[in-house]
């Protein structure tokens, strides 16, 4: 398949946002450690983080025979020289990164953090291929009204805040908290398509495609 990228992710968010600018892709499934190094900053944090997945999933891309599609998400026929796209999101406050919530006392603590107060969230993307690692990175601010403990602990009735960062989503119910925003909807939702789509016109790979058929494992 021509114009093709591998999405190494298994965020549904992800999926989404690169459907929606029409690239055709397959999912690979990567694991990296993604512990916080000792007085590294959520910029440097994220970048890392990005590079490590997008080089992961090369190195299983490489392993793929040709013709074959183990550690995709849906068969296809594995195409050796296809990029890989991978990317990683922090939610900043006060100067500190809230990943994701352990449990309902960890993520009202996090929306405490965050009510009434503007915070940063930083996605950063990488794209892996033959010649090397490229990177981008989105810088956005959100601000949130104020949030009391009943509604935090409402939210996370709601099941959405368990597997985000910062324990909301700016395109789910988590909506409702957001009174401004500056910077990328689409960052803070996890893959910011402005600098994505630079990544790919970088490596020769349009947005839009004719004819595009995404594979996203549905």
């Amino acid at each position: 398949m021509e114009d093709f990228v591998y999405l190494a992710s298994a965020s549904p968010r992800r999926r989404q946002l690169l459907s929606q600018i029409g690239v055709p892709f397959q999912l690979l499934n990567v694991e990296v450690d993604e512990s916080l190094g000792a007085g590294e900053a959520a910029e440097r944090y994220v970048l890392r983080l990005a590079q490590a997945k997008a080089a992961a999933g090369l190195s299983r891309r490489m392993a793929v025979p040709h013709g074959a599609a183990a550690g995709v998400a849906t068969p296809c026929m594995a195409t050796p020289g296809a990029p890989v796209l991978g990317a990683d999101t922090a939610v900043v406050a006060g100067g500190a990164i809230l990943g994701k919530p352990a449990d309902c006392a960890d993520a009202e603590r996090m929306l405490g953090l965050l009510s009434g107060r503007t915070h940063e969230v930083l996605t950063a993307v990488a794209l892996a291929n033959d010649d090397g690692v490229l990177t981008q990175l989105s810088r956005s601010e959100v601000t949130f009204r104020e949030i009391t403990p009943e509604e935090a602990r409402e939210y996370w009735n709601t099941g959405e805040s368990r597997d985000k960062a910062g324990a909301y989503a700016i395109q789910g119910y988590g909506a409702v908290f957001v009174s401004g925003l500056r910077g990328s909807y689409s960052g803070v939702m996890g893959l910011p398509l402005f600098e994505t789509a630079q990544l790919l016109r970088a490596a020769g790979l349009p947005c839009w495609a004719k004819g595009t058929a995404v594979t996203d494992g549905h």
